[in-house]
């Protein structure tokens, strides 16, 4: 049996989409990675129209990996986390230090980690047609890069130094996507009720009146960026929990918890005197 195949008859199974779903998701991974590499390494003045064009080829080569099971508001519960993603870690990748050993680590780290979001996706798309054991594994994969992606994004915001009322605008419209896909991977319902639509905007408010708070906050960008982030894993995982049924006095203590530690971190840690 061959093992290669020649590239006409591997460009007609590209194109008819016969590649097996694991091959689309390698092949998306990789020409994703090459495409931060080749934006970040470039020395172009238009970089964020570049990245933005990436988020969106993320969305279409996620929408062409994930095609042959996506269903009505699959097609934005399940791709807009790749694309937010792609769009984070273009922006955070910018303010990085530009030594080689600083960015070859992201770059790999971006490419598993969009290979993972397709494979939580897949799960997403199977499990709302019928049930499977690994939903509740890939909820918490997806939660996991939910809040690394909300860091990221939170931190390019909070870097260009804005107004406490653009920080307000721009954090509420950045959390509103992915607090919406969190919500909705709990029960995985065919249409966005009005209840998820409530729990979206009242925890995209809670998070951009967080971010006027800390705009105020004599703090550094990275420790604003974490103190948002924890504001969302709280009301976000508390707000997931009483979608599944599992919110229990013992659920509420932990959350509460790991956010009063964060405070009393940054509370410790902030210079006063100016």
């Amino acid at each position: 049996m061959p093992i290669l195949i020649s590239p006409t008859k591997f460009w007609q199974k590209f194109a008819l989409g016969k590649i097996s779903k694991r091959k689309k998701f390698v092949i998306s991974a990789l020409l994703l990675s090459l495409g931060i590499f080749g934006i970040e390494t470039s020395n172009i003045s238009w970089r964020y129209q570049a990245i933005a064009l990436l988020a969106g080829l993320t969305y279409f080569l996620s929408a062409w990996s994930l095609a042959e099971g996506l269903n009505g508001i699959e097609w934005f519960a399940v791709l807009v986390l790749p694309t937010l993603f792609t769009a984070g870690v273009g922006l955070f990748y910018f303010l990085l230090p530009t030594a080689w050993l600083t960015r070859i680590p992201v770059i790999i780290l971006y490419g598993l980690g969009i290979y993972i979001l397709l494979l939580v996706g897949n799960i997403f798309s199977v499990a709302a047609i019928r049930t499977i054991q690994l939903v509740r594994s890939a909820q918490a994969v997806g939660f996991l890069l939910t809040l690394v992606t909300s860091f990221f994004l939170y931190d390019t915001i909070f870097s260009f130094r804005l107004d406490f009322w653009l920080n307000f605008l721009l954090v509420m419209l950045v959390s509103l996507p992915l607090v919406a896909q969190g919500l909705w991977s709990i029960n995985l319902e065919e249409k966005f009720s009005w209840k998820l639509l409530v729990y979206t905007l009242s925890i995209s408010l809670i998070q951009g009146e967080t971010a006027v708070a800390f705009s105020f906050w004599p703090v550094t960008v990275a420790v604003g960026s974490l103190a948002l982030t924890t504001m969302l894993y709280i009301s976000l995982g508390l707000a997931q929990q009483q979608l599944a049924q599992r919110l229990f006095p013992k659920t509420i203590n932990e959350y509460l918890r790991v956010g009063a530690i964060v405070l009393l971190v940054i509370f410790l840690t902030t210079h006063w005197g100016g």
